[in-house]
């Protein structure tokens, strides 16, 4: 039996990675962006692509997969939208409709309604499907404009033919050299699968990795690991590309100021905590940014924090910004996440699309006047351990859409392991009636 793939909210085909590595054949892509569609489709040439909106697409991947294929798909993996996923005002949704008001809804977070169609009608032998941590609060407005939690949805609709349940996991637990909590859930018609899975009460693989060593996993891979020995950059103009190492080992310039106050950040810290520079001065004591939460229960930050020594007077690196009339610096307002180092000897923290700016969370290189370069993210994500290509028609794709890529995308390592351990689990065997008298 072929084991074929159909792939929805394919992106830039980066968790296809993981199928490829296990000879599964993605022979379907759905993709809303056409410049994502284009990365997928020049990774992917033999598979068929459908661009646009899922909901106006799914019958027309139904109707292909039935015309070409007599069998049940192997697979189908979906990773819609997240942006829309947050327990942000799930008390008032649920308020609004109890007193028969229509909340407000992100559509985004429907996207999961067209997929658990495509997959009631095909049934694949497997599914997987990977989003954010908090998937598992999000309310949606089923197909009668019933509000109900997502997860209880997608159990309510597959429930009766596959089993399998949501996980959240950290994919540093499993040899990721990145902390990204995502909501993991493998689901099967398998019999296999479902015995392991009455077993078990998973069909996530166990990890292999913890933040100490234990008999069965190893430690977290750290950054150090994974980068410390990569060519040194730096975001100045003529410093922050080499070329001759790797064409996307590089990183956006910083202006003047900017580079002032990553200068004199150390590891692990934060630009808006720098201490005097002074060289006659040097006063470590100056106050320290903060943030705490308001009588309605609001984070907010610091506005007292100095931006000038609190004993010499002299400007502090710490992020300002200056009024374009008269001059005058104050503190940026911001969070201590902002313009902060990581930290060498843990993994990286989580890559978003914005893990080439500066003030995102908690994005600074270790030690040197940088970001991450595009290089570097596609090591983390471990995109960089197969093979794929960011040409399209012989030219690089914009650095945009790379980072954009490498920030939306699920570690294909991740799903690699989740693959290899739904094919160990077709190789399972259930222990005989006399073999479980004797285990007693």
């Amino acid at each position: 039996m072929n084991k074929n793939a159909i792939s929805l909210f394919s992106s830039s085909g980066i968790g296809d990675l993981g199928l490829k590595a296990n000879n599964i054949n993605t022979i379907i892509g759905c993709e809303v962006l056409p410049e994502r569609m284009k990365l997928f489709s020049n990774n992917y040439p033999e598979s068929k692509c459908f661009l646009g909106d899922i909901w106006e697409l799914k019958e027309q991947i139904i109707e292909y997969y039935h015309a070409q294929y007599e069998e049940a798909p192997f697979m189908v993996i979906a990773t819609p939208s997240c942006q829309g996923m947050s327990s942000n005002g799930m008390g008032k949704m649920l308020n609004d409709y109890r007193k028969g008001l229509r909340p407000k809804m992100d559509s985004r977070n429907r996207l999961i309604i067209p997929a658990v169609h495509i997959i009631k009608e095909l049934q694949p032998e497997w599914v997987i499907l990977e989003n954010v941590a908090n998937m598992v609060n999000t309310l949606i407005l089923d197909e009668e404009d019933n509000l109900i939690n997502i997860i209880e949805y997608i159990k309510r609709e597959l429930g009766e033919i596959y089993s399998g349940d949501p996980k959240v996991v950290d994919v540093a637990d499993y040899g990721i050299p990145q902390h990204r909590r995502r909501l993991i859930t493998v689901l099967t018609k398998n019999e296999k699968g479902k015995a392991i899975f009455e077993s078990n009460k998973t069909l996530i693989p166990p990890p292999t990795h913890s933040a100490t060593d234990t008999l069965v996993t190893k430690h977290w891979i750290t950054l150090r690991e994974a980068i410390g020995e990569l060519p040194p950059l730096r975001a100045e103009k003529g410093k922050n590309i080499y070329k001759k190492f790797n064409p996307l080992h590089k990183v956006p310039i910083l202006d003047e100021k900017k580079i002032f106050w990553v200068d004199n950040t150390p590891e692990g810290e934060t630009a808006f905590n720098n201490q005097c520079v002074n060289p006659e001065c040097g006063y470590t004591g100056n106050r320290k940014h903060g943030a705490a939460h308001n009588e309605e229960g609001i984070n907010k930050y610091s506005t007292e924090t100095p931006l000038y020594c609190e004993k010499c007077g002299a400007l502090l690196p710490r992020p300002w910004v200056e009024d374009k009339k008269t001059g005058e610096k104050r503190l940026m307002k911001g969070f201590v996440s902002a313009y902060k180092r990581m930290m060498w000897d843990e993994p990286a923290s989580t890559l978003t699309q914005n893990f080439q700016f500066a003030c995102s969370d908690n994005k600074l290189h270790p030690d040197q006047c940088r970001v991450l370069s595009l290089y570097e993210g596609l090591v983390l994500q471990s995109i960089a351990d197969y093979d794929y290509s960011f040409e399209v028609n012989g030219k690089m794709v914009p650095d945009g859409l790379i980072r954009d890529t490498i920030g939306e995308s699920v570690p294909p390592k991740m799903i690699d392991q989740i693959c290899k351990y739904i094919l160990s689990c077709l190789l399972y065997t259930s222990p005989s009636p006399r073999d479980m008298r004797r285990s007693r």
